[in-house]
């Protein structure tokens, strides 16, 4: 298979990728035959699910704007898949040229489209590296120079920790990372749940298998303990566009269709 311009050959194309699955369902243009197919395998099956990734860009969106005017000028947004069609570096910078934006995600495609999009903006970059890995973020974020943990940052998780089985306790993960941060920092996630949702929702969300991340489908109540003893903003963990619309008219009578709760909280104090 020949290799797209810029990409680094060691890439398997053979197997769809989660980042550039997204990518298309966002209207992206850095996706392949293979994730199309996948992607519309699973739009047959949930005919609104690209509507659902939409509701997950724009609960992202909303929640760096909160960030910015919370006076957050650092974002460190992992899992970030490829930052195409309005990213965070766009949304952040727009507001502040001087905003500053680590991206990072385990994709090497999504990495290698993420380094090729930013070229030449010196105040964003992407990094390579595993969510269960917290200390190598870290490290890497450090070493990015557009990271100082010693002021306050914004940490996104936007339909990432998902991704994490049970089994490497992505409680643990969490923690690890609200530690590196000072108060005054702010926590996003949003996460894919089993509440509220229809048999073919799940059955849908069982082929994320056929990609290297599974999906874990959690509870409210699990999501809401990844946040720790960080002080919830209002209206708390809910489904996605019931987070702070910016008008009622986006908020249709059915919010849980979109499957995925969000919230944001604030590191108000040292433990």
């Amino acid at each position: 298979m020949q290799m797209p311009d810029g990409l680094p050959a060691e890439i398997d194309l053979s197997r769809p990728s989660a980042a550039r699955v997204y990518d298309y369902f966002l209207g992206g243009a850095h996706n392949f035959e293979i994730d199309r197919q996948l992607a519309e395998q699973i739009a047959s099956m949930t005919p609104n699910l690209a509507a659902t990734m939409r509701a997950g860009r724009e609960f992202l969106r909303r929640a760096v704007r909160v960030l910015l005017d919370a006076g957050i000028d650092q974002f460190l947004d992992i899992g970030s898949g490829i930052p195409t069609v309005g990213n965070v570096h766009e949304v952040a910078q727009a507001a502040n040229p001087e905003a500053r934006i680590v991206y990072v995600d385990i994709d090497p495609v999504a990495v290698a489209h993420s380094l090729e999009l930013l070229a030449g903006n010196e105040r964003a970059t992407a990094i390579r590296a595993d969510l269960r890995e917290p200390k190598l973020i870290l490290e890497l974020a450090r070493a990015s120079g557009l990271i100082d943990f010693d002021r306050p940052v914004g940490i996104l998780l936007a339909g990432v920790v998902h991704f994490i089985p049970d089994v490497d306790r992505p409680g643990d993960v969490l923690a690890a990372l609200r530690a590196a941060a000072v108060p005054g920092s702010f926590l996003v996630v949003s996460h894919s749940t089993f509440e509220d949702q229809p048999k073919e929702m799940l059955d849908a969300q069982r082929l994320s298998a056929r990609t290297d991340t599974e999906i874990t489908l959690r509870s409210r109540a699990e999501v809401t303990d990844f946040f720790g003893d960080w002080t919830l903003l209002e209206p708390g963990v809910v489904h996605m566009p019931l987070w702070r619309p910016d008008s009622p008219a986006d908020v249709d009578e059915h919010p849980e269709r979109f499957g995925a709760f969000g919230g944001v909280a604030r590191y108000d104090h040292a433990g």
